[in-house]
């Protein structure tokens, strides 16, 4: 199998073409890619497939072998691999998900995709589009008891499930203690992506994430753009910001219909994996 290894601010992925023939067992090719020690190493695999209702559609597995809706992080590398590929001449690209199709505007340098902007569509902070299950119709700002500790949190659907919680201090947060217990409580009963986010400003906001599937990543796109939308409904930042992760920065705009993600897209190597 040929394959081309990318990141979006470290969030990383195992991107291989399938616009001409699909993949057999992609849970399982999911599993093996990812392994760090056996395998490529990744938070996943991506599969660029054709599409009835937009230029291609992209197919997202998590490192064990879960399919995922949707990867913000993961669709700007798309954008960049059918530019870079020579499979589209596009700058402004639709691409399905399972999320819904996201349109996508590409910055150019010297031939090759650099930064890619990506309308994510509207959030969602109803409980049932999550889902979250006993806390009301709605969570924003809602105490909650996880791990013997008390959480503020606001839950937000990004075509994907979010919990954003505030923290004084994330850089030496146990977050591998807390993010299993997000992810595996049954208030959460497809579990759940869980940010963990310091205001430094109205303009900037520190994140870690766990996600489903995957652990903590170096970054989340659309856990980037929850946490924004978050804030911004708690009035606690403008709709304009920062989004500071492991891996790099995100800017995020909320508008009054959706979410505008702006961010870089970066090749690591390409390569061919015996499966």
């Amino acid at each position: 199998m040929k394959f081309i290894k990318m990141h979006g601010c470290g969030n990383d992925y195992v991107y291989v073409d399938c616009t001409r023939e699909p993949l057999a067992d992609p849970n399982g090719v999911a599993k093996l890619v990812s392994d760090r020690h056996f395998g490529i190493g990744s938070d996943g695999l991506i599969l660029i497939c054709p599409s009835e209702v937009a230029d291609f559609r992209m197919a997202m597995y998590n490192a064990d072998g879960s399919e995922g809706a949707m990867c913000g992080n993961g669709v700007r590398c798309v954008a960049k691999f059918v530019y870079d590929e020579g499979l589209s001449p596009k700058t402004e690209l639709a691409i399905e998900t399972k999320a819904g199709i996201k349109y996508l505007s590409l910055t150019v340098e010297g031939g090759k995709v650099s930064q890619v902007r990506v309308d994510m569509g509207a959030p969602s902070t109803l409980a049932k589009d999550l889902p979250v299950i006993g806390l009301g119709d709605e969570v924003i700002g809602q105490p909650v008891s996880v791990g013997g500790r008390e959480w503020v949190m606001t839950c937000v659907s990004m075509g994907n499930p979010h919990a954003v919680v505030w923290c004084d201090d994330v850089k030496y947060l146990p977050i591998e203690q807390f993010g299993p217990l997000f992810e595996h409580h049954p208030m959460f009963p497809d579990r759940v992506n869980t940010e963990f986010v310091r205001v430094t400003d109205r303009q900037n906001l520190e994140m870690r994430v766990w996600e489903r599937g995957a652990g903590e990543t170096w970054a989340c796109g659309t856990g980037a753009c929850a946490t924004a939308v978050a804030a911004y409904r708690n009035g606690l930042c403008d709709s304009l910001v920062t989004v500071h992760l492991l891996g790099g920065d995100l800017t995020i705009q909320v508008t009054e219909d959706t979410v505008l993600m702006t961010g870089p897209a970066t090749t690591v190597f390409r390569g061919e994996i015996d499966l």
